[in-house]
């Protein structure tokens, strides 16, 4: 049975308050528009920028999502390279790619996309104090070749460029754009379908059509952002017309929906329950064995999550479409039989943490609690804000722990998340796990060109990994978008690149 979130009387008037607030600065929605070209897109948003909207920063995300800053290169569904600003690229030798470019491309100050700019703009994000996320790890330098082509060099070989330069935080800004003292101003700047015209802090933005964009026209005249954290009040913009897509309803505000106006985005985020491997009862393979075969899974979506997640087969899930079908191989099945046998758990005292800034987490807490314990187990559970718990989550004072956690970072590539949690060196390695075959499986993997056989590579690391029970991938989360009556074409993207786009507009 699906737990139950009540609703004090101060949620109730916080909606309404908050509801009457947006539709002050969206136009109603009960009407339908006449004519839909001259129609503007009213966007409710989770979070408010956090860096001035630079994007040099995740605001980078929203510019993204707004289609107002572009980059060279965009992924498709399986995260190979697709062209944007770039029309064609080639790798020169192993450490250079040649990036040819788009002409009769504009900014929106009505300058013109030139090598020299472009280069521009990934110099200055190579040199950024701190670096994108992106560029992390990555010594790169950019060069114009001609007067319409840009080398990118990098210090050690890298096949995963051009899925780098995918990255929404390597958009390609006019020279307006960066001002002294390292200062990256997003307005009038992009060369997207739409013009970031104003931005007023951390409540609202404002979008135009940009008529010299040099794809297809965008379809609605402009998008009108505003930042409504209060996800009771986000459902409420929906439910009341208020707004015509809005990220991230929660779980427990559905049910008050019209179940046409919502959709459910698969996401690359696993929720995964961390054994460690290194000391305490799970460095036994056979007690290991033991917490696996004691978790049902299902119970935990149904129960925690409403039916509204999917049941984890593996590390990755359904935002990475090939994942399931490289699991149909015979080496990763092959690679499964490997693991140890369960062996008994009675009475054995256990450590389970984890952290209440995701709300979701205390409550699959006590579900593996009751179900551990069902098994013999005994739990004790330790439950703190996350910055308060990391530091002994990476340093190995929990027995296991449990951590929503995204798999795929800028570059579309699970590679790198692999690395992290799972290598010897691993920079958050909570399972303290170390396998000379499994390091040798995601080093192999990571040297491995972007395609069919990478992907196979990771597949058979990610068997190698679950074969030790270093972790229990539980289930994978889902977003649900809300999207009215009168939108059409909003993008459901799992790596919340893209949301509104030329295509997007309000139906006649």
């Amino acid at each position: 049975m699906a737990l139950s979130r009540p609703k004090t009387a101060a949620t109730i008037l916080l909606a309404s308050v908050m509801a009457a607030g947006l539709s002050g600065c969206f136009a109603p929605g009960n009407a339908q528009p006449a004519a839909n070209a001259d129609a503007r897109i009213k966007v409710a948003m989770l979070q408010p920028p956090r860096s001035g909207l630079t994007p040099l920063s995740d605001d980078a995300f929203k510019l993204s999502r707004w289609k107002t800053a572009e980059t060279l290169i965009v992924l498709d569904s399986l995260g190979d390279a697709q062209p944007s600003l770039s029309t064609a690229w080639n790798q020169l030798d192993s450490k250079n790619w040649r990036f040819e470019l788009r002409s009769g491309v504009k900014f929106h100050d009505g300058t013109s996309l030139t090598a020299e700019q472009v280069a521009a703009s990934l110099t200055a994000a190579a040199n950024a104090s701190p670096k994108p996320r992106i560029l992390d790890g990555v010594q790169l330098t950019v060069r114009t070749d001609g007067g319409n082509a840009v080398v990118v060099t990098t210090q050690n070989e890298d096949p995963l460029i051009p899925q780098r330069l995918s990255s929404p935080q390597l958009a390609i800004l006019a020279a307006s754009a960066y001002k002294p003292g390292g200062v990256v101003s997003p307005l009038n700047a992009g060369t997207g379908p739409y013009v970031l015209a104003a931005a007023d802090g951390t409540t609202s933005a404002t979008l135009n059509r940009f008529d010299g964009y040099w794809g297809e026209k965008a379809a609605s005249s402009g998008v009108d952002v505003q930042y409504v954290p209060d996800g009771t009040a986000r459902a409420a913009a929906l439910r009341t017309g208020n707004a015509d897509v809005v990220e991230a309803i929660p779980v427990g505000q559905v049910a008050q929906i019209d179940a046409q106006l919502i959709h459910e985005v698969p996401m690359p985020r696993t929720n995964t329950l961390y054994l460690n491997s290194e000391a305490g009862p799970f460095a036994d393979p056979a007690v290991r064995a033991a917490a696996r075969e004691a978790i049902e899974r299902a119970q935990i979506i149904e129960r925690v999550y409403e039916g509204r997640a999917d049941l984890a087969e593996g590390l990755l899930g359904p935002a990475l479409p090939w994942a399931a079908e490289e699991r149909k191989n015979a080496s990763y099945a092959e690679a499964l039989k490997k693991r140890a046998s369960a062996g008994p758990a009675n009475g054995i005292r256990i450590k389970l943490g984890t952290f209440t800034d995701r709300a979701e987490l205390p409550e699959v807490a006590v579900q593996l609690e009751q179900q551990l314990e069902a098994a013999g187990f005994i739990v004790e559970q330790d439950v703190r804000e996350y910055q308060h718990i990391e530091a002994d989550a990476i340093a190995g004072k929990f027995d296991a722990f449990i951590l929503s956690r995204a798999t795929v970072l800028d570059s579309g590539d699970p590679v790198a998340y692999m690395f992290s949690d799972f290598a010897c060196k691993g920079s958050f390695n909570i399972s303290q796990f170390c396998d000379a075959d499994v390091d040798a499986a995601l080093t192999k993997a990571a040297a491995v060109p972007a395609g069919p056989e990478r992907r196979a590579a990771i597949a058979a690391a990610e068997a190698l990994i679950l074969a030790n029970d270093a972790a229990v991938p539980l289930l994978h989360e889902r977003v649900i978008q809300g999207e009215s009556a009168r939108i059409r074409d909003v993008e459901r993207d799992p790596r919340e690149r893209a949301l509104i786009t030329s295509k997007t507009g309000i139906s006649k």
